[in-house]
């Protein structure tokens, strides 16, 4: 009906969001950010929310299962659940990076004759989550479960040059020596200059750094928000990853980063 900023789907065209979904939000965020439990006149000065808003909020999460308290004395100390935990592998379930994009990782790895693979970022290192291997007697040690330091591997560099400066800044104190021919000594203003590279480049490389005769080229993956959550590389002989072939896997890898971006709901693609 003319007037209507509802759509046929029930989503608002231009309808401004909710302030009190809002703060619910923002008290949560802000339970889960804490190291330890907080008290609600913590919690109101934290969020700069109203100490009687922030006890509406807080009650309610406890009655729906999402916060516990804990009392000492007078004093009430809140702090998350795992039920937060619970939703979020619903949703790992359903967005699973093994087979987001299986097809494409199948088609890259037949074009090129080399293994395809998804990685994610845990602490300071790559874990392959997702591979797309090529047949024949000589298999890479790569693997599902596999775990490489974050700044010897391309997958690695490739999420790291998109990480925000103060989840890096840790990182940068475990840069870890390669046993490589090509491997130099790790430096945190080597690493920050190549990571700069990675990023102009929208792609990153690895020539027998890890480990002699292994090359791999990766590009990042980015989730709604907008943040890195993941690579797609090939990895082959250095040998072999030369020349056309290279041409073909660098192709590859970004054009499955994007696509593997879209369907993680990321839709400014640059």
């Amino acid at each position: 009906m003319p007037g209507n900023d509802v759509n046929e789907g029930g989503a608002s065209q231009d309808r401004a969001p909710s302030p009190a979904v809002a703060r619910a939000l923002t008290v949560l965020e802000t339970l889960v950010d804490s190291d330890e439990g907080m008290t609600l006149t913590a919690l109101a000065k934290r969020t700069n929310i109203p100490l009687a808003t922030c006890a509406s909020i807080v009650y309610t999460l406890e009655q729906r299962g999402y916060a516990q308290r804990r009392v000492v004395g007078r004093s009430h100390f809140w702090r998350p659940t795992l039920r937060l935990y619970g939703l979020a592998t619903q949703l790992v379930r359903k967005v699973d990076l093994s087979s987001v994009a299986q097809r494409e990782l199948r088609e890259l790895a037949d074009l090129v004759g080399m293994p395809v693979h998804i990685g994610v970022l845990t602490g300071d290192s790559v874990v392959y989550v997702a591979k797309a291997a090529t047949p024949g007697f000589i298999q890479f040690d790569t693997y599902p479960g596999k775990v490489a330091p974050f700044n010897l591997t391309a997958l690695g560099k490739a999420i790291s040059a998109h990480l925000p400066e103060r989840e890096l800044e840790p990182l940068l104190g475990h840069l870890t020596p390669g046993r490589g021919p090509r491997a130099a000594e790790p430096t945190r203003e080597a690493f920050l200059a190549e990571l700069a590279d990675v990023r102009k480049r929208g792609y990153a490389l690895e020539d027998e750094e890890e480990q002699a005769e292994i090359a791999c080229v990766a590009a990042p993956f980015f989730d709604a928000d907008g943040r890195v959550a993941g690579a797609v590389g090939v990895t082959g002989f250095s040998r072999d990853l030369t020349g056309q072939r290279r041409k073909e896997a660098l192709a590859g890898v970004v054009e499955i980063g994007k696509t593997v971006s879209r369907k993680l709901g990321f839709d400014d693609l640059r």
